[in-house]
């Protein structure tokens, strides 16, 4: 049964990966590398070869606190987070979000952990692909040089129209009905002590 549960989704992986024209990708979720998965496909390395990938998600404490977060990530670590005085952005109108400082020293660490190098494959995923790109560049212009990006994201993009325009119900790893959870493994969350 296991063996026909991994033949389907390398099958729709497969299919995935051949009806997906990344060139289309706007530019926001494009990276140096050109090296993008759709969820399904970051879900099925994970099943298959997770000893030789690392799967982040790069999200916001808070976003994977409340939001839950891939049962088969092997960490969070924030590309992104919020400003410790809590500053507005009036632009985006919401709080403003600050580079984390630490997270290429982060991804260091978690590469070593699991016996990788900088050729390693590494994925990202963030809310809806954006983030996960500018995570995976960081990385390329220290020397990585197999960093992929989910480019649906964990909530995937927004409806532009019908009764969800605006709500985050397109794609990505939540709408794709893959496994994820509200229960955090602490082990996995970001610099949570003791």
């Amino acid at each position: 049964m296991r063996f026909l549960i991994i033949l389907a989704l390398a099958l729709s992986t497969s299919i995935a990966s051949a009806s997906n024209d990344w060139s289309s990708l706007p530019k926001k979720k494009q990276t140096s590398l050109a090296l993008y998965m759709t969820p399904e496909q970051a879900y099925t390395t994970m099943k298959t070869d997770s000893e030789n990938a690392l799967f982040v998600d790069v999200r916001t404490r808070e976003e994977v606190n409340f939001l839950g977060m891939p049962t088969v990530a092997d960490a969070n670590i924030p590309y992104m987070k919020l400003n410790e005085w809590f500053s507005w952005n009036t632009k985006k109108k919401n709080f403003k979000m600050e580079v984390n400082s630490d997270f290429a020293d982060d991804i260091a660490d978690k590469v070593a952990s699991k016996q990788l190098d900088k050729s390693g494959k590494i994925i990202f995923i963030c809310r809806s692909g954006s983030r996960s790109a500018k995570a995976a560049d960081l990385l390329a212009k220290l020397g990585y040089t197999n960093v992929y990006s989910v480019t649906e994201g964990y909530e995937g993009d927004k409806s532009k129209k019908g009764a969800s325009k605006g709500q985050r119900v397109v794609n990505g790893w939540k709408n794709a009905s893959l496994p994820w959870s509200y229960k955090l493994v602490k082990a996995k969350m970001y610099n949570v002590g003791g």
